[in-house]
């Protein structure tokens, strides 16, 4: 008996064709997830962290007095979960870890202003025996080291060497306007590898919340200009300054903030001071009386 053909209506052909169009776009939409639902591996590389790395922005080869503090200035970027730690290299001793300090010379400690990449390492009352190279270090896979060779010069050697303040060492400005201090360095044949500024006993930091701080340094054949620029001055910006060189003799200034008050010696926004001007009006008023 011969076989009969079975004919399919076109509308079960439509249905069927639909049916497997949709369970192939199926398939493909879950073929990026795995079965646990971990992203496949083109997602996880789309979201992989970026790599620490120093930001190089200070001086690989610092130099200090004896009896003065040294600052060696490591900047980390991207550290995630990382530890940021500080060795030396002379005995592979670990002086810092993180904000903690792991030895018994309390004149080693971290600079770490909150939520930023600095990781400074500070020496208080460096002595020759300092003298070295320091590594900034973070633990990544594998590590990752910033060297730093710290140098201490004899005080007695730069005896001469005298930072000091442009103009009057106290300066009165207006709430509000621009305080600008200048310190200039005369060391010739050995500029400073470093000048730091502190306000009171800390360290100016020009990446405070607070803003408007910065630092202008020229160094030229008649030696090194560092000057010191606050804006938009307010009343806690008073105080003591001081321009601390690497290698030569610190010099203070005093600040003071006024609110409304008006002193005989006023620094305009430009940093330069105005001539009192009720003396110049006795002297006029005298010349013209007399002729």
């Amino acid at each position: 008996m011969p076989r009969r053909k079975i004919l399919w209506p076109p509308i079960l052909t439509f249905l069927f064709c639909l049916s497997v169009a949709g369970f192939s776009s199926f398939v493909s939409s879950t073929a990026q997830v795995s079965v646990a639902g971990v992203p496949t591996k083109s997602k996880l590389t789309e979201s992989k962290p970026q790599k620490p790395y120093f930001d190089d922005i200070g001086s690989k080869n610092v130099t200090a007095v004896v009896g003065q503090s040294a600052l060696l200035n490591c900047r980390v970027k991207h550290p995630g979960d990382r530890t940021v730690s500080w060795m030396r290299k002379r005995d592979l001793h670990i002086l810092t870890s993180g904000i903690h300090t792991y030895t018994g010379d309390g004149r080693f400690s971290v600079r770490h202003p909150e939520h930023s990449d600095d990781w400074d390492l500070r020496i208080e009352y460096v002595q020759k025996r300092d003298a070295g190279v320091y590594e900034c270090q973070v633990n990544t896979e594998p590590k990752i080291s910033l060297p730093i060779m710290l140098n201490v010069d004899d005080p007695n050697f730069l005896a001469d060497a005298q930072a000091s303040i442009v103009g009057s060492p106290e300066i009165h400005v207006m709430k509000g306007s621009t305080i600008a201090i200048t310190c200039t360095v005369n060391v010739y044949s050995t500029p400073p590898s470093s000048v730091h500024w502190y306000h009171g006993k800390s360290v100016v930091d020009f990446d405070s919340p607070r803003g408007g701080i910065s630092l202008e340094t020229e160094k030229t054949e008649a030696g090194t200009t560092s000057k010191l620029l606050i804006t938009k001055a307010l009343l806690s910006d008073s105080g003591n300054y001081t321009c601390m060189p690497s290698n030569a003799t610190p010099a203070s200034a005093a600040v003071h903030v006024l609110n409304g008050e008006h002193p005989a010696a006023m620094q305009t926004s430009s940093g330069q001071h105005c001539i009192p001007l009720v003396p110049v009006c006795m002297m006029v008023i005298l010349m013209v009386v007399s002729s």
